[in-house]
């Protein structure tokens, strides 16, 4: 009989049970110690703290989504021991007093153990205190993962630290995605992390089931991170690559980190892989390129964070959209014509069609339209070419676009233009010139 089909010492509505859940909810830590430490017995009690059985439960409401079908039922129960919850919630002295009494630090029902607990709630007192207890240290939770997998906030740097002085394996995959401790890092933004397992010889290509490295998982992670976050971040990336990272590791859909920072508009991510010799023109599996996963990404992202992230890759050699799909960009990036602007400047020439106007959105070109009194911009005098933002330093090596200003890209094409073609020309530069 499985851990899981055994009977609980504590049954859900046990009053010990009750009051213990009653103390967790209210977060009196002082209650829950004195429960688990005093009146529990035996010492390894199975605690039920949750049960979702609604076959014993006749009167149960089930969701409407399931009566008709559209989704199964799962059966959820959650079992815990003392020694669990002391971890969970970082009572080291509790701790101390059930391993004492002989508590089994390797005990796992409900799936997890102890130290998966310590490690999860960034509890390093209590992990150490485990491991001296001859906890182990690559116990595989329910789900496959190691305590070195649940290492996932900056504060569990020191549980990860206790784990691989103990003899934890840098190298084991776990978890349905088979990612690596480092795959986790690198998800998380970890660089401190990162640096303790590369230090412990941890591959730094090694993929998981995806096939995705630890640079690719950081690159596709960029989006979630927050500004520390984003800054931690892009020193594991910095740190990855300085360790022999591919810096053109596709994944199962053949996306490059690239592709992936690519599509967050993570300007200065996208410059360090650049710098680093990624490939500007690779192709995923759908045929995209980084320069068109950035330009999906431009109407969500900060319009400054799109036009630099397309430029750096126009300067680093990144074909430009073909011609013909320019409309294509018009409809996408309607929103954000500084974008725009950069690719029409990236043509040597380009054959306005009057079929633009119809990819612009009627209160966009609104927003973007010259007032009647505005008078117009002299045709003679050439616009400058968007420049690189200020903190966008040129770099030896960088390749400049074809610096073709707006106004002086249209004298030629604004003569021989109708009228209704200076409303989508109008977007470009402002406003309309006469013709």
């Amino acid at each position: 009989m499985s851990s899981a089909d055994a009977l609980p010492d504590y049954p859900l509505h046990s009053d010990l049970v009750r009051r213990l859940k009653s103390a967790l909810a209210t977060q009196n830590e002082e209650a829950v110690r004195d429960m688990i430490c005093t009146e529990v017995a035996p010492v390894d009690a199975v605690i039920e703290l949750a049960n979702d059985d609604w076959m014993k439960e006749p009167s149960a409401q089930l969701p409407p989504g399931a009566l008709l079908g559209l989704w199964t039922l799962e059966y959820k129960r959650e079992l815990t021991t003392p020694l669990r919850i002391a971890a969970a919630h970082g009572h080291t002295a509790c701790v101390r007093h059930l391993l004492d009494r002989g508590a089994d630090p390797d005990a796992t029902p409900g799936g997890r153990g102890a130290l998966h607990e310590a490690c999860l709630g960034a509890h390093t007192a209590c992990a150490r205190l485990l491991l001296r207890h001859r906890a182990d240290p690559d116990l595989a939770s329910a789900d496959g993962l190691a305590p070195l997998h649940l290492c996932r906030a900056p504060a569990s740097l020191g549980c990860a630290e206790a784990l691989l002085e103990h003899g934890a394996s840098v190298q084991q995959a776990g978890g349905t995605g088979q990612d690596t401790p480092l795959h986790v890092a690198a998800q998380h933004g970890l660089d401190d992390h990162a640096r303790l397992y590369l230090d412990c010889r941890a591959r730094v290509d090694a993929r998981n089931s995806r096939g995705e490295t630890a640079l690719s998982l950081a690159c596709g992670a960029a989006q979630r991170l927050d500004d520390l976050e984003h800054t931690r971040g892009l020193r594991l990336c910095a740190l990855l690559l300085q360790h022999g990272a591919a810096v053109d590791a596709r994944d199962e859909d053949e996306r490059t980190p690239l592709h992936k920072a690519c599509g967050h508009a993570q300007h200065s991510l996208v410059r360090l892989l650049l710098l680093h010799g990624a490939h500007a023109g690779a192709l995923d599996y759908g045929g995209a390129s980084p320069l068109a996963r950035a330009l999906q990404a431009a109407a969500c992202a900060p319009a400054a964070a799109a036009q630099s992230t397309i430029q750096v890759l126009l300067n680093h050699g990144s074909p430009t959209v073909w011609p013909d799909a320019f409309p294509k960009v018009l409809r996408t990036c309607a929103l954000v014509p500084a974008v725009i602007e950069v690719l029409v400047n990236s043509y040597t020439q380009l054959r306005v069609s009057e079929s633009w106007k119809e990819m612009i959105p009627d209160e966009v070109y609104q927003e973007h339209a010259c007032d009647d009194d505005t008078d117009p911009p002299d045709s003679t005098s050439p616009a400058p070419c968007p420049q690189l933002p200020q903190n966008e330093a040129p770099c030896p090596g960088d390749k400049r676009v074809v610096e073709v200003s707006s106004v002086s890209w249209l004298q030629g094409a604004v003569r021989t233009l109708m009228k209704p073609l200076l409303d989508i020309l109008a977007l470009l530069v402002g406003c309309a010139p006469e013709i």
